[in-house]
């Protein structure tokens, strides 16, 4: 994708605002994947990255679309704090950097090989790391509820059932994650079986081009790519909401979202998680508040979690933010993830995960 000079000039300030927090921890980990190398990574480093807060500061990566939306203002303050010293409201630079990718495998070699500390992940990716680093990894609070949205240019689908039959075009970075095995099971639920739909794997950008050059068609898409077909083409329109149709079923919340961290960050900085879930639950709050909608718009624009700052003040209140730790967010995943099991239990590593798992649930 091209970017423009004025967004090439951001990204050079925000890389020089990075160098001023602090030098950066050099990893000495020689580890290969695995449990090895997801409990060796950043923390056991050359470098120094504490300054005066008394801890290894982490480094942060998050999703671009809604898991990395509620960090928006955390990294704006961060951000902030490199340039001038502090954050807004006085308080300390506690990251040593931030990141958005893409992609879910970014996220999780990131973690695997110390390149993350703290990372913002789908809640299928999050088991499934846990068990392939055997306990590498620990939940720390669910950031995003059911994000997915059934889209139709017509007028023929109205419940999961009306599907049967129907072709329906779902993004192909999604499939084998979060919302194909949601999809499974509610048209399960609701009587059809998955073969009995066309489902065409395409990328969010044929998806578009599919819809828009067509009188009709319906694909299952999250926010903000939905929201950004809604806007293109008024002829497109919101046939279902899937975490309606989930809670329809009784099966309770629906978390896709996920932040977690790795497992020796946790023990060797308890400080650093205390001081990260603090900064991170107010900027969920401050993103969440309909009074702060254009500014949060503009700031998930500007760290390009969404394509703009239109599509985004469209789709943070279809995000679901929101923040759940402790003894609730352990029985919301947990009951989450038996599902899973049943569904598709690779989906999650083969096995329901450990107790330890669940930070601060115990």
């Amino acid at each position: 994708m091209k970017k423009s000079l004025s967004l090439l000039l951001c990204a050079a300030m925000a890389l020089g605002m990075l160098a001023g927090c602090g030098p950066k921890n050099t990893s000495t980990s020689g580890s290969s994947a695995g449990s090895e190398s997801a409990s060796a990574g950043s923390s056991a480093s050359t470098g120094d990255s504490s300054g005066s807060v008394g801890f290894t500061m982490p480094k942060l990566m998050v999703l671009s679309g809604p898991t990395g939306v509620g960090a928006a203002k955390l990294m704006a303050d961060q951000d902030y704090a490199r340039e001038n010293g502090s954050t807004p409201d006085g308080g300390s630079c506690i990251l040593e950097s931030a990141e958005v990718v893409a992609d879910n495998t970014e996220v999780a070699a990131a973690l695997t090989n110390g390149d993350a500390d703290i990372a913002a992940i789908a809640t299928n990716a999050a088991a499934n790391l846990y068990a392939k680093t055997d306990g590498g990894i620990q939940v720390l609070a669910v950031n995003t509820l059911g994000v997915l949205y059934i889209l139709e240019k017509g007028n023929t689908v109205q419940t999961m059932a009306d599907l049967a039959g129907k072709t329906l075009y779902c993004p192909s970075n999604t499939k084998g994650g979060n919302p194909e095995h949601i999809l499974n099971h509610l048209l399960e639920k609701n009587g059809v079986s998955p073969s009995d739909v066309d489902i065409q794997w395409l990328t969010p950008q044929e998806i578009t081009a599919q819809l828009t050059s067509s009188d009709s068609g319906i694909c299952m898409l999250p926010v903000p790519a939905a929201t950004a077909l809604l806007v293109q083409d008024s002829g497109v329109r919101q046939a279902l909401s899937l975490s309606e149709e989930w809670e329809n079923l009784g099966e309770g919340a629906l978390p896709m979202g996920c932040i977690v961290a790795r497992t020796v960050y946790i023990e060797e900085n308890p400080k650093g998680v205390e001081a990260f879930l603090k900064a991170y639950e107010a900027s969920i709050t401050y993103m969440s508040d309909p009074a702060n909608l254009t500014d949060a718009a503009e700031l998930v624009a500007q760290y390009e979690i969404t394509p703009s700052a239109k599509v985004a003040e469209m789709a943070i209140p279809q995000c679901n933010l929101t923040y759940v730790t402790g003894k609730e967010m352990h029985t919301m995943l947990e009951d989450y993830y038996a599902i899973l099991f049943q569904v598709a239990p690779e989906s999650i590593g083969g096995e329901l995960p450990y107790d330890s798992f669940y930070y601060g649930a115990a």
